[in-house]
């Protein structure tokens, strides 16, 4: 006998979880009977495919055996089972820091922190929201010894060899007093026709129910052993769709998913002919909790003819799909079929490339609150799709929105292209650090002023990047409005009598500001600010400070023009001033609070602070 003890987070989550979802208890069972699933598919996988483990006899089953008077739940399987180092990993600890995740993640309602149990992989846990103590017997399939596994989830555990005939695992459940509700029939049945009625395997329960004989005096009622199948037992996505209904959809996804809300949009796809395969995909509402790590999980089981081969092909969708939730079921693999065959392989190729297709054109056809929610969750997945999946490119340019300088909300491009009454076929766009330092940015006054629209970027990280590679959308062509020339109604002659009356002015604060600008000149883009600042497009670096800021390597500043409003009063005072320390001092102010406006920052905020401080002290 071998004594343990929990990780330390284990413990923690114990506490945390019997306290956060007292209120949602039954969530074991669903956890309980997925786990089982999950090893019957195993086995059900190797004994195919490997001759070692051929059984033709084999079927699969999950046993619940309610004993009342024993006070216990069973819940046992005969799939792949387990071996003493599979107890310790399962069991024992957490990988991926499954338990510390959860952990921060728990926000006190006790519906929402039940969804986030599965997400986490500490499903094995909730079992101690009901529990005394629990004991697993398992034996894993090929090998001879079988253990026991056994803990009160106080932070101890237990693992001792034991005799087992059949691989599998059974795991006994000492209830609780208060947790009595759990050994009657019709409320365990409730839970598992709710949670697990699609289960592919069928789940039999065994309890004992009164049963009288006889009549009258001679009536004799006793307890009777009775089983009946608590589940439909098919795999759902099989099914022709004329035969099922909602319900039965929403259903999988929440015992799929480990959620109670239902699913944004679920897909259900019969492809037959050349190639045949099924796909079952559900979009949900809120993003997995692991959607932006790197280790995320991938969320589509892969089957070949109903049988399961794996949930860890990453390649299945597109890395940008990794919200996607659902089944792949091919009836043209091979069921032996390997890892390596799986990341090159035509069938899967062209199965990924259909149901990406039927994907986003189920995505473009959301409407209302259902597109806002799925913009709100993952839109930032649709501009990485737009970077790295160009065979889908135009669907995905239909689906990506952004915010807008003149409309409430997010706007798709044919919104936009809708709107414009432009003769160019030119979209506007602006890319910038957030929402408020877009619209406040002096760059916008002149389009505020033609009432011409400019699509505002937000996420700069991934805007930076996206956007330049986008080039049109339906022979639109995309403009940075930071590297063209504002709408103007001024002709060339006007702007370069301008130029020629500041031309002072702007080789003073040139030789000011010497190498830190490319060049200072005036401009008419602006309406209500005196400066502005805009990168030089024409420079190899341009667009790529984000691309080197994620590869953790430092490179130069883009070069900027620094832009004066002649119409400005400041501009015009500046241009008489004759203090030259005043004067560089307003310079270097110009400049900064122009980067400012766009949300870069002054090279030095102490000297800008000085400044600032100079110049208001002489004005007083």
């Amino acid at each position: 006998m071998a004594k343990h003890q929990f990780q330390t987070e284990i413990g923690q989550l114990l506490k945390l979880m019997t306290h956060s979802l007292y209120s949602n208890k039954e969530i074991f069972i669903r956890e309980l009977v997925s786990n089982s699933s999950d090893a019957l598919d195993k086995f059900n996988h190797i004994r195919l495919t490997d001759d070692n483990f051929k059984d033709d006899t084999w079927s699969g089953q999950i046993n619940i055996n309610l004993d009342e008077e024993d006070n216990s739940l069973t819940i046992a399987d005969n799939g792949i089972g387990m071996n003493e180092e599979d107890l310790m990993n399962n069991l024992g600890t957490i990988a991926k820091s499954g338990t510390k995740a959860f952990v921060e993640n728990l926000t006190g309602d006790a519906k929402k922190d039940s969804n986030l149990i599965g997400q986490f992989g500490v499903g094995f846990y909730s079992v101690f929201m009901v529990s005394e103590n629990v004991e697993v017997i398992t034996k894993k399939a090929g090998e001879d010894q079988a253990y026991k596994f056994a803990t009160d989830g106080t932070g101890e555990f237990e693992i001792t060899p034991v005799t087992k005939e059949e691989h599998g695992t059974i795991m006994y459940i000492k209830l609780k007093e208060e947790e009595k509700e759990f050994l009657t029939k019709a409320r365990v049945e409730t839970v598992v026709k709710k949670y697990s009625n699609h289960i592919a395997y069928p789940i039999m329960m065994h309890f004992k129910e009164d049963e009288t004989t006889g009549e009258g005096e001679e009536a004799v009622t006793k307890k009777v052993k009775k089983s009946e199948q608590a589940n439909a037992a098919t795999a759902l996505w099989s099914v022709p769709k004329a035969e099922l209904k909602k319900e039965d959809y929403i259903e999988f996804f929440k015992n799929m998913a480990h959620v109670d809300e239902e699913p944004l949009k679920y897909l259900h796809n019969k492809v037959e002919g050349g190639q045949e395969f099924t796909t079952l995909f559900y979009i949900p509402k809120v993003a997995p909790m692991d959607m932006n790590r790197a280790d995320y999980t991938s969320h589509i089981k892969l089957y070949v003819k109903r049988v399961f081969i794996t949930d860890d092909d990453k390649e299945l969708l597109p890395t940008y799909l990794r919200f996607v939730m659902g089944v792949i079921d091919s009836e043209d693999l091979p069921l032996n079929v390997s890892r390596e065959i799986l990341q090159d392989n035509k069938i899967l190729a062209n199965i990924k490339q259909n149901a990406t297709k039927k994907i986003l054109q189920a995505i473009k056809k959301l409407k209302g609150e259902d597109a806002d929610t799925f913009t709100a969750q993952y839109n930032n997945l649709i501009k990485e799709g737009i970077y790295t999946d160009y065979i889908n490119k135009d669907l995905l340019l239909d689906i990506v929105k952004y915010k807008s300088s003149t409309e409430e909300g997010m706007v798709t491009f044919e919104d936009y292209v809708l709107r414009s009454d432009s003769e160019k076929k030119e979209i506007y766009y602006m890319v910038g650090e957030s929402e408020q330092v877009l619209r406040n940015s002096p760059l916008l006054e002149a389009y505020k002023k033609a009432n011409i629209e400019v699509l505002l970027m937000d996420n700069k990280n991934e805007d930076t990047i996206v956007a330049p590679m986008i080039g049109e959308y339906k022979e639109w062509t995309l403009k940075d409005i930071t590297a063209i020339d504002a709408p103007d109604s001024k002709t060339e002659e006007e702007k370069e009598e301008i130029s020629k009356e500041f031309k002072g002015l702007t080789d003073r604060i040139k030789e000011v500001l010497g190498e830190t600008v490319k060049e200072v000149r005036t401009t008419s883009r602006l309406t209500s600010s005196p400066s502005c600042v805009v990168k030089d497009n024409s420079s190899p670096l341009a667009g790529m400070e984000e691309m080197f800021a994620q590869m953790g390597k430092a490179m130069p500043e883009t070069p900027l023009y620094l832009e004066l409003n002649p119409e400005h009063d400041m501009i015009k005072k500046l241009d008489k001033l004759e203090n030259t320390d005043i004067f560089a001092d307003m310079a270097w102010i110009l400049f900064d609070s122009a980067k400012l406006s766009e949300g870069l920052e002054p090279k030095d905020k102490a000297a800008f602070a000085a400044r600032v401080a100079r110049v208001a002290t002489e004005a007083l």
